[in-house]
């Protein structure tokens, strides 16, 4: 868990993790630099909870070094990821580590809702049953929040590039190197995603610009391949909030 000035929505998505019927687990939280008390809120769940490890970087890295600090520091076989205003149903982890041991696969993701920062539901996010890299390429059916992955199956960990959508890298990578990602928990979703008011991802320019630079800068492709791809992916982007 990435942590920067998240006091004010962080103790549910804390205690989401703690509340895991798959108990056998650590929370890492890299503090990236901030200036509110949410590290404190933290260190007083990790004196209560030895699960809970607290790591304050001092200084503001970004969200992408602040969870390759945490992929460095994470003792485990699976690796999962959990903002700090976003939260996670009680088997969710359980439910994923079942489905990865029962289909073979090295990545589990799952379906999620979408929730607006008064607590109103907004469009929910229902994935395929499964994916390989071109159905990647085509929308980001891997939520953040819901991605989980067998360090061992995949033969080591990601790691996040400092780059727009750099939760969408990361798991195109993972999952052209898996082969594919199954989905865990059925119809049912496993997370909850809070859409703030003036996120990044909020502005559809920018996210647009950043999706081409994907396409062409990371994967590679030709500009008529790049223009098909953006064309899905606009397509499915637009349906994940109706």
């Amino acid at each position: 868990m990435p942590l920067y000035n998240g006091e004010r929505f962080l103790r549910r998505p804390v205690e989401s993790v703690l509340a895991q019927t798959h108990a056998d687990l650590e929370l890492v939280v890299v503090d990236d630099g901030s200036t509110d008390a949410g590290a404190d809120l933290v260190a007083e769940y990790a004196a209560r909870d030895p699960r809970v490890r607290l790591v304050r970087e001092g200084r503001n890295g970004g969200v992408a070094a602040a969870r390759n600090r945490a992929i460095e520091l994470a003792r485990g076989r699976y690796v999962a990821f959990l903002d700090s205003d976003d939260w996670w149903h009680a088997d969710k982890l359980r439910l994923q580590l079942e489905a990865l041991d029962a289909r073979g696969a090295a990545i589990a993701y799952a379906g999620y809702q979408r929730v607006a920062e008064d607590g109103s539901p907004l469009a929910r996010v229902q994935p395929p049953a499964e994916v390989d890299h071109r159905a990647m390429l085509r929308s980001n059916h891997i939520g953040n929040c819901t991605g989980l992955y067998d360090r061992e199956r995949l033969g080591g960990d990601g790691r996040f590039l400092k780059v727009g959508h750099e939760d969408y890298v990361f798991w195109l990578d993972l999952v052209r190197r898996a082969g594919r990602a199954v989905r865990a928990g059925g119809d049912e979703p496993l997370a909850w995603y809070l859409v703030r008011k003036g996120s990044v991802s909020s502005n559809k320019l920018r996210a647009a610009r950043w999706q081409w630079r994907i396409y062409r800068d990371i994967e590679r492709l030709g500009v008529a391949s790049s223009a098909w791809y953006m064309m899905h992916y606009v397509r499915n982007a637009l349906s994940k909030r109706r």
